[in-house]
């Protein structure tokens, strides 16, 4: 069976904060027919009980919403619960948590630590920089409560990284949002692109173009090649030099085909990625299809091989092989997988720039 992780969404698109850029919260509309989404205990013990009898090399959970943390401390005491309950011999189990930090109190933190979550919070610079989008229902800025959430991770020994998005707030402040991070304290970083279309196809407000990201990447690569190689981690360039050095694939963008990992739903829905939580790619469900028939499932297939079909333009393109034409969320022609990345000119103005200097650390 071909390895695969899970990005679960306990909370499906529900979160305590309404950031202007979340392209998750429409995703409520999937499910109108409730208005508080939460993972039942029958369907969370069905789904760590069937991945755990798969054959993995290592058993990767993702928790992700919304803001999965709206579920509270028990249900993350059950998840560690039900996965030592089910676990094999000698299974190697990852759990890694996305969150917004707003809501991370100490005894959640404690349980994190001694369980080894790897955590992913979400900050996008200095407050000036991270309130214009991130904010909650009313409209009040979230760094400083986000800054709360970090300091108690911290103080429990919580291992976490810092998600930073990238958008019309931040994309021309490459420098300002690095050293930021960098001065407190932050050794663990990744910067995701904001690319956001309206129905007709239109860039939205606060999404970048191709060109800021690429000039945004070059700033950023010049800061961190100067003196912080062995003491910051970026993982946006550790995937990049993954790839160079060992053609190793540790992010999903960079491989040749989509089918990676399963999105599960709050309840039970299976979904080929994080991106395409849509209804015509509803590939089952837990409780009706196994992980083997969802693997082999015509949909999750097709979805998967999409990745290969190219521009031609991209064959030929002398960064072909760092690149794989981009995440098919980026490509231009909606529904045809084949169009060429929205972030293609940046990736090219970044590659020409770096590649040379990536070379020279391995």
């Amino acid at each position: 069976m071909k390895p695969f992780s899970l990005l679960i969404k306990p909370t499906s698109a529900d979160c305590n904060m309404q950031c202007t850029y979340c392209f998750y919260l429409k995703k409520q509309k999937l499910y109108p027919q409730i208005r508080k989404h939460r993972m039942s205990d029958r369907l969370l013990e069905q789904m760590i009980k069937s991945y755990l009898s798969t054959e993995q090399p290592a058993y990767i959970f993702g928790w992700q919403g919304g803001e999965p943390t709206l579920m509270g401390l028990n249900f993350f005491k059950r998840i560690t619960e039900l996965q030592k309950k089910y676990a094999p011999p000698n299974a190697r189990i990852i759990n890694g948590l996305q969150t917004n930090g707003t809501l991370i109190t100490d005894s959640l933190a404690k349980h994190l630590a001694h369980h080894r979550f790897l955590v992913g919070c979400s900050l996008d610079g200095p407050p000036e920089l991270h309130n214009q989008y991130r904010r909650f229902a009313n409209q009040k800025g979230s760094h400083s409560t986000v800054l709360e959430g970090i300091t108690r991770l911290k103080k429990h020994g919580v291992e976490f990284n810092i998600l930073a998005l990238v958008s019309k707030s931040n994309v021309h402040k490459a420098k300002e949002v690095y050293q930021y991070l960098v001065k407190q304290g932050f050794h663990y970083h990744q910067y995701i692109p904001c690319v956001e279309f309206d129905q007709n196809g239109n860039l939205l407000s606060f999404s970048i173009t191709g060109e800021e990201w690429g000039q945004f990447l070059c700033e950023l690569f010049d800061l961190w090649y100067q003196r912080d190689v062995f003491t910051i981690s970026i993982r946006n360039f550790d995937d990049i030099l993954n790839k160079m050095s060992k053609n190793l694939i540790t992010s999903c963008s960079l491989a040749e085909n989509c089918c990676q990992y399963f999105v599960v739903e709050h309840n039970g829905d299976i979904y080929p990625c994080d991106f395409f939580v849509e209804k015509n790619l509803q590939i089952g469900n837990i409780s009706e299809i196994t992980w083997e028939a969802a693997l082999s499932s015509q949909v999750y297939r097709k979805f998967g091989s999409q990745k290969s079909e190219v521009s031609s333009d991209c064959r030929i393109c002398d960064f072909f092989d760092l690149c794989m034409g981009d995440c098919l969320k980026h490509r231009k022609k909606k529904g045809q997988p084949d169009g060429i990345s929205h972030l293609c000119e940046g990736w090219k103005k970044f590659f020409r720039h770096s590649r040379e200097s990536f070379a020279s650390l391995y």
